[in-house]
């Protein structure tokens, strides 16, 4: 099974694929270039081009080093550890003020100064708003920064929702939508270039040993791409140039809630463009499953945290005069996106839990948190809804289910709880800046 599983990832990984869109290369009205720090360092090997036998040693010297340091982990005791974190668009708020909260917790509990979550993961695997938050996290940027970037440029990134009903709202996003989205992606690029500047996923491996997967859609062919740091030994240090800009805008190009992303090839000449990776793994679990497959021997444990987005309660009782739903009932498209975040976070979370078992590891799988959406919450969980009180509403919900985590960790009874709590009572501290 674990091989049949890693061919499929091979297949997947050595799909050719470019990045940005030309929303970087735009420019707003009083705002700087977000892509004036998007000028690619230094030039490394990414596949193209013939390998040569200088390639494959430095390949299988990578190779050697990653599985050297995942065995003297796992002898250790400590199982390899993930974290996935699903898309959601704004949504992402309350993944970063729920995380941010719990460890403002733990660093009271522990006596600390201030704790490095990035530093607790060998593997950080997110999708769309998620893939934002993992690659924050696996560059050392605090939670508390993520969530603030939210609350500052959620209003640019999403300057104007979608429609809901036909009207003049309708009419005039028919003619002025794609300025707004390219005014969106444009914010977009700022925000995380402010956060991020030039460093790329080679940066993120070189600097802090953390392995990053980041699923995206390359528009030429249509085809999956997983972003990755080289922690595989197949990676062939193909995507080590593209920065935490790119990968970030090319998994969170939302169709309809975003522009498509056009993003230059790091080494060699030309471009790529793509869409949300949530279009295929809005729950990217098993990303993180397979590829801590490939990180790991037989016997060894694999302990996977599922972050999600604050999922409303799932599904609706459907009329037979509803049947028949059109663009309006549909909300031109918009409709669809919540139902497929559902279906993915459900079916996913359960495939990977039916394969645990087949795979020759240990593996645990937790989807965290567990909280029941309020009443003023729900109706605020819209991907675009940037608005003052859908973030309070986000915030709000975030620290109610902090609290009842916290509650099962100190359950002893509960097992997900003891594991959640062993692995925040095992996060490293940050250094000192």
């Amino acid at each position: 099974m674990a091989q049949v599983l890693s061919g499929w990832v091979e297949a997947t990984i050595r799909q050719p694929v470019s990045l940005n869109d030309d929303l970087c290369s735009r420019r707003i009205t009083g705002a700087e270039d977000p892509c004036g720090s998007q000028n690619r360092l230094g030039k490394q090997f990414n596949g193209a081009g013939p390998v040569t036998d200088r390639d494959r040693d430095r390949v299988a010297s990578d190779s050697d080093q990653i599985r050297a340091a995942v065995s003297s982990e796992t002898d250790s005791g400590r199982p390899l550890r993930v974290l996935s974190i699903d898309g959601g668009g704004m949504r992402g708020l309350y993944a970063a003020a729920y995380l941010s909260s719990l460890i403002q917790r733990y660093t009271k509990t522990r006596d600390l100064q201030a704790i490095d979550i990035g530093r607790g993961f060998d593997l950080i695997t997110g999708t769309s708003t998620g893939a934002i938050i993992a690659c924050a996290l696996a560059a050392g940027v605090s939670v508390d920064r993520v969530a603030a970037l939210y609350r500052k440029w959620g209003a640019a990134i999403f300057p104007r929702r979608l429609p809901r009903r036909v009207g003049p709202e309708l009419a005039w996003q028919l003619w002025k939508r794609p300025g707004y989205l390219k005014a969106g992606s444009a914010a977009l690029g700022r925000a995380l270039a402010a956060e991020f500047g030039e460093t790329t996923l080679g940066d993120v491996w070189q600097r802090r040993r953390i392995a990053v997967a980041v699923p995206a859609v390359e528009r030429s062919r249509n085809r999956s791409w997983v972003f990755k740091t080289p922690h595989l030994s197949n990676t062939l240090h193909r995507d080590d140039g593209y920065s935490l800009v790119d990968v970030c805008l090319a998994s969170s190009a939302a169709p309809i809630y975003r522009s498509m992303a056009r993003i230059e090839n790091p080494d060699t000449p030309g471009h790529h463009v793509f869409v949300d990776g949530g279009l295929w793994a809005n729950n990217p679990v098993l990303i993180g499953l397979l590829d801590a497959l490939q990180m790991t021997s037989p016997g060894d444990s694999i302990e996977i945290f599922c972050l999600g987005t604050c999922p409303r309660p799932q599904g609706e009782l459907i009329g037979e005069r509803a049947l028949h739903r059109g663009l309006v009932g549909w909300r031109f498209g918009g409709g669809v996106t919540p139902v497929a975040i559902e279906a993915q976070e459900f079916a996913f979370d359960n495939m990977a839990r039916m394969l645990a078992p087949h795979v020759d590891r240990k593996c645990r799988i937790l989807r965290f948190p567990h909280g029941t959406v309020s009443g003023e919450t729900m109706k605020h969980l819209d991907l675009d809804d940037a608005s003052c009180d859908a973030m309070d509403a986000l915030v709000a919900q975030a620290q109610t289910d902090m609290y009842a985590t916290l509650s099962r960790c100190g359950d002893p009874a509960d097992a997900d709880g003891q594991l959640l709590n062993a692995l925040l009572a095992d996060l490293p501290p940050r250094a000192p800046s």
